[in-house]
């Protein structure tokens, strides 16, 4: 009868086993291959298809907006892009722009610009010295700087950026009497700017290929 006691122990420490077992897996759950993936920034659900600049996206994935897809686009054939970079960079090549349109200085355009714009730039500085017209920009601020579409033309990549900015411009003639414009008023203004650049390209900068202001 003694010989009975260590088959009893077995058997009960066999069922505390598989009840154990049973506990555990009703609290981890099984996988089944359906399960949807986790959200990757751990945010709410239906954040996970948000797109933050300088986000990139895998190929083959869902890139949501028309601007995001374009931007995907642009990052699957160039692995360097990064849009807020690029933006940074945009800010810049707005300022000397401008700066150089307003003093004239062709030379300084040159590398910003594509041939069509360079040409209507050097125009329309040609045509104000020859009427003697100086003309006076201050770029109080940039306001906002912001996407508003990307797409991707064979191997160009062009990217369209909205400028919100508060300016000061003012034209004098030969006399230095001011014909346009108000030194003491800051006026606001939206510039729509189109920048292209070929991702197969060693050189990493992008050039101004169309402009336009938003009514």
């Amino acid at each position: 009868m003694d010989g009975g006691f260590p088959f009893i122990d077995i058997l009960f420490f066999a069922m505390v086993a598989a009840f154990l077992i049973l506990r555990l897996r009703s609290v981890l759950g099984r996988r089944t291959g359906h399960e949807k993936p986790p959200l990757a920034n751990h945010g709410k659900p239906g954040e996970d298809n948000v797109v933050k600049l300088g986000q990139r996206r895998g190929e083959g994935e869902d890139a949501g907006t028309p601007l995001e897809a374009g931007l995907a686009q642009i990052q699957v054939t160039d692995r360097t892009f990064d849009p807020e970079e690029f933006l940074v960079g945009a800010r810049v090549a707005f300022e000397q722009i401008v700066d150089n349109f307003a003093k004239g200085e062709k030379d300084n355009l040159r590398p910003l610009l594509s041939d069509e714009v360079y040409d209507n730039f050097t125009s329309a500085i040609d045509a104000r010295d020859r009427q003697g017209h100086t003309l006076e920009t201050t770029l109080v601020a940039i306001k906002d700087a912001e996407l508003i579409e990307a797409r991707l033309d064979s191997r160009i990549a062009f990217l369209t950026v909205k400028f919100v900015t508060e300016q000061i411009n003012v034209t004098r003639d030969a006399n230095d009497k001011i014909i346009e414009g108000d030194p003491d008023h800051v006026t606001q203004i939206t510039d729509i700017w189109t920048f292209a650049r070929n991702t197969r390209s060693r050189d990493p900068n992008w050039t101004l290929v169309e402009t336009g202001i938003e009514n």
